[in-house]
């Protein structure tokens, strides 16, 4: 008789442990994609300045310029799905990058101390984004652990949730950008 209370007891239990571990996960993941929100933030912050101060010595960089305010401009935007966003973040990465090997070219911008602590701004900036990535490719990975693994899989399943997408980067952006000047 005991046997008949105690087995849906701890079935119930278990379920418990599996919702709550599976809760957690996903505030991990949303946690660890606010990070990321959180360093874009900063970097499109530097943008404006970085652009401000590279206008003057790059006038034939226009283009580059003006397609980097753009990007920054939809990035801000709050609409935007994880996938897109990381899609537009690698494009600025990549045009902030071109910038930087691009500027070498100018001394009279290598000089301005500005510009150099905008540019050691920018790269420490972009070392704590790839921080951030990374916790946030964890949390993405250790939540779908969850959504595969059996038994929270049954569990996951009914509480409706799906597999979260890690942060890549296309192939054409793990070469080494060509500059030409």
């Amino acid at each position: 008789m005991t046997y008949l209370i105690a087995l849906p007891m701890l079935i119930l239990l278990l379920g418990i442990l599996l919702f709550n571990n599976l809760i957690s996960k996903k505030n991990k993941v949303e946690e660890a994609y606010s990070g990321i929100d959180v360093m874009l933030k900063k970097r499109t912050d530097l943008i404006p300045r970085l652009v401000n101060t590279v206008k003057g010595a790059m006038q034939h960089e226009r283009e580059t310029l003006t397609e980097l305010t753009q990007l920054r401009e939809k990035l801000l935007n709050k609409d935007t799905s994880p996938n897109d966003r990381f899609t537009m973040e690698n494009q600025l990465g990549k045009l902030l990058g071109n910038i930087q090997l691009r500027a070498e070219a100018y001394p009279e911008l290598k000089a301005n101390q500005n510009f150099a602590l905008l540019q050691n701004s920018l790269n420490e900036m972009e070392e704590q984004l790839s921080a951030a990535r990374r916790a946030y490719n964890a949390a993405v990975n250790s939540f779908n652990n969850g959504m595969e693994m059996f038994p929270s899989n049954i569990v996951a399943k009914l509480m409706g949730y799906t597999n979260k997408t890690l942060f890549t980067i296309e192939p054409t952006e793990a070469k080494a950008p060509e500059v030409s000047f």
